[in-house]
């Protein structure tokens, strides 16, 4: 999970400050300096470091903080909002260009992740704002590049262009007008990187960008290398004047200093994370968002969003009908598993549940060899059997096993925690929150 030794540390200081009740201004600049240490340890900028601790501080000390009926609430929200702020504040979008195509030119030193999350990046404004993409390979140096590219751009279903080991310069052109004369609406231009900034690179990144006038520059780094990411965006933007940032590798321990120190350093905004392994893993950055999960105050609206992608949405409408009337089957059960298994690690998702500790599910991950056994089971069922199993006696279930090449034992194992389950599924339609979040994601009752 993305900053969890981050998160941590901070949530053990805030938990000192919830047991004195009343604060005095040495308790709060006590807690400060505990606060300064952790942001230095997590590899954020010194300065970034110092304004931060001190704007907190004059905040949190203030007379109406320390007399009002719940003190460190008020100096964690504070803590909450500044760390926000210093993220940039709220969301950034793209920029997109008034003539088509739009050219999208993603830089960055070799070993960000860069090309991956640029397919990712085009696959994700396919999926989310209906462009219609074309990849370029503008990378002639690494080896198999064009071939790694070619290779992603394939399984997330977006074109690439490629000219082989010819001038980066006229491959950028000749993509823009592929993607005019084809209709793509936006090309993403993967261009080369090196292991460190030099000349040569920054001179060819240089070239291309008075050849075809990018409307973003977005520099995709390495979150797990903290301070030398940061390093690297100021460099990238002397150098070229960049627009944005793309935060990669964002599921691993990042230690949190490319997060929170970037915005504040560069002035440029982080606008997309990269948050694991698969094409589909990548996020809008919400600098609000991240502050709350840092923080360990969950993030329920991109669990939400995390889920509306993973769901039908008629089908979620049904769904939530059947919660809240208690028509929960076994058929919906498969459903159900199915669509948590799209959205990603359980621990993942309890960082985002406000009140869970993830960290209690450190590693947790769905059974995928489970979840076959369940569906075979359930596959091997008559439809009268899903939707009433309380008629399932010892021979239907026999049936079953022999059908899906399973036994009793784990037929009445499946069962239990269906029961478990509809248990809950009621518990929850019965309040109005889980109505509420019923209505928006269909699973699970929440």
């Amino acid at each position: 999970m993305a900053f969890e030794s981050l998160s941590e540390k901070l949530n053990n200081i805030f938990k000192k400050l919830r047991g004195k009740g009343r604060l005095t201004q040495a308790d709060v600049k006590t807690a400060m300096k505990e606060v300064r240490m952790v942001l230095l340890e997590a590899d954020v900028s010194y300065k970034v470091v110092k304004d931060f601790v001190n704007t907190v501080t004059e905040k949190a000390t203030g007379t109406e903080i320390l007399e009002s009926l719940n003190p460190a609430q008020m100096v964690i929200k504070i803590v909450n909002e500044e760390m926000t702020a210093l993220m940039g504040g709220q969301a950034v979008k793209l920029n997109y260009s008034s003539r088509v195509p739009s050219v999208v030119m993603v830089v960055g030193l070799q070993g960000a992740g860069k090309t991956t999350n640029t397919a990712k990046l085009a696959a994700w404004v396919k999926k989310h704002q209906n462009k219609r993409p074309l990849l370029a390979a503008c990378d002639i140096y690494r080896p198999a590049a064009i071939k790694q590219l070619e290779t992603v751009g394939g399984q997330v279903g977006v074109p690439v262009f490629q000219m082989g080991q010819t001038n980066p310069v006229d491959i950028a052109k000749a993509a823009v007008e592929h993607a005019r004369r084809h209709g793509n609406d936006v090309v993403f231009l993967d261009t080369a990187g090196r292991l460190h900034v030099d000349e040569a690179l920054m001179e060819e990144l240089k070239n291309i960008k008075a050849a075809i006038d990018p409307a973003e520059i977005l520099l995709a780094v390495d979150a797990m290398t903290g301070q030398d990411a940061v390093n690297a965006a100021s460099a990238f933007d002397e150098a070229l004047g960049i627009t944005g940032v793309m935060l990669t590798k964002l599921d691993g321990d990042a230690r949190g200093g490319a997060a929170l120190s970037v915005r504040a350093v560069t002035g440029k905004p982080v606008k997309f994370v990269g948050t694991g392994e698969k094409l589909d893993a990548i996020e809008v950055f919400h600098p609000d968002r991240m502050a709350s999960r840092i923080l360990g105050m969950g993030d329920v609206l991109t669990f939400i969003e995390k889920a509306e992608q993973a769901v039908d949405q008629k089908k979620a409408a049904e769904m939530a009908d059947k919660l809240m009337k208690n028509r929960f089957t076994l058929q919906d059960y498969l459903e159900q598993l199915r669509s948590m298994k799209d959205m990603g690690s359980i621990e993942d998702l309890a960082a985002m549940v406000p009140g869970l500790d993830a960290r209690q599910l450190k590693g947790a991950k769905i059974d995928t060899k489970a979840m076959a056994q369940t569906e075979a089971i359930i596959l091997s069922m008559t439809q009268k059997e899903r939707d009433n199993p309380s008629i399932l006696n010892a021979s239907r279930k026999k049936r079953i096993a022999a059908g899906s090449g399973t036994s009793v034992v784990e037929i009445n194992r499946l069962l239990k925690s269906f029961d478990a389950m509809n248990a809950m599924v009621k518990q929850m339609s019965g309040s109005k929150k889980g109505r509420r979040m019923g209505k928006r994601t269909g699973i699970l009752g929440f």
